[in-house]
């Protein structure tokens, strides 16, 4: 079954994304709205929908053009209501081609798996092809507030994750600390990493978010404030496990031992008496201690990262640390 086309005139809209766009009926066929096996066709089935539930705008792809006419047609002949049509430029991936699956992310949810916040997310998909004047941040309320579909490009958008990872970052250091905790959960259970055993979530937050675009990074990232490690990274070893390490750590540690305080100041206070005892520079004793404590060669400041690991662990690891040192070096 076909649905019969007028033969003469021709379908104008007004595109509320590209202004008026005119077709000649002569240009459209007798399209089929009803298949041999009695389904509907996509084109019929729409307009039924749209006027059942009383559509006002149909905001979709620039590739749906060539229905709308067709559509509107069909609308007509029903004596149904006609919806007001914007068509948006497609999105097109980093490397200048069509957005699709072979991109990456295939669903909302893998950039929740990626360590997005969903307020980064919505902030960057409005951003694709609408702007208002120079502002780059959006809140949900502003964004309800200030979006206009005639404000919409014409032009084809690209997306472009380097900017993602900016807003991601930005909300990131932005939002409250015990909010981005929540997600952050997420990705801990996710690793496998157990987080009865140390800092509040939100002090992570705090501790590596000017540090870490994604939650998923924190979570990697600040695996040794919860769990002990069985070696030293490499590059690390080599680069701050020198001749003299061994001696910072003792010193550094007996120091450590006698506080009877373990927060961030008196800590700081040891480090710094340590290195001018020794007569060297804070990150003779600091990067050495670094390591020691969380195997590796990146943390927040030792003062912090110590608090957050406790005083146990913390001296059990240096302990470690001297003992991985004297046993290469003999």
């Amino acid at each position: 079954m076909r649905f019969k086309n007028p033969q003469e005139g021709s379908v104008v809209f007004d595109d509320a994304v590209r202004g008026r766009i005119e077709i000649s009926n002569s240009e459209l066929d007798d399209l089929i709205i009803r298949r041999t096996d009695g389904s509907p066709t996509y084109n019929f089935c729409v307009v039924i929908d749209d006027w059942d539930m009383g559509i006002t705008h149909v905001v979709r792809g620039e590739d749906h053009i060539n229905n709308t006419p067709r559509q509107i047609n069909i609308l007509k002949a029903l004596n149904a209501p006609i919806p007001t049509y914007a068509h948006v430029s497609m999105i097109l991936g980093d490397d200048g081609q069509k957005l699709s699956k072979r991109h990456g992310a295939v669903s909302v949810m893998q950039y929740r798996d990626d360590g997005f916040l969903p307020e980064a997310l919505l902030n960057y998909l409005v951003r694709l092809g609408w702007g208002h004047g120079d502002q780059e941040i959006f809140s949900v309320e502003e964004m309800i507030k200030l979006f206009e579909l005639t404000q919409v490009s014409k032009s084809a958008s690209a997306f472009n994750t380097e900017k993602l990872l900016w807003l991601n970052h930005h909300y990131i250091r932005e939002l409250p600390p015990e909010y981005v905790a929540k997600h952050l959960a997420w990705h801990y259970q996710h690793q496998g990493i157990d987080t009865s055993n140390g800092p509040a979530l939100s002090e992570i937050v705090v501790m590596l978010g000017e540090r870490c675009k994604t939650l998923k990074e924190m979570a990697t990232a600040s695996r040794y404030f919860f769990e002990d490690f069985d070696h030293f990274d490499e590059s690390a070893v080599k680069k701050h496990f020198k001749s003299g390490a061994a001696e910072a750590l003792e010193k550094v540690k007996e120091k450590l031992t006698a506080l009877s305080q373990w927060t961030a100041e008196p800590i700081h206070q040891a480090i710094e008496q340590t290195a001018e005892e020794l007569g060297v520079g804070m990150g003779k004793v600091g990067m050495p201690l670094r390591v020691a404590v969380t195997g590796a060669g990146q943390s927040p400041s030792m003062d912090v990262t110590l608090v957050g690991i406790g005083r146990d662990r913390s001296l059990a690891r240096i302990q470690k640390a001297i003992d991985f040192i004297k046993a290469q070096n003999a």
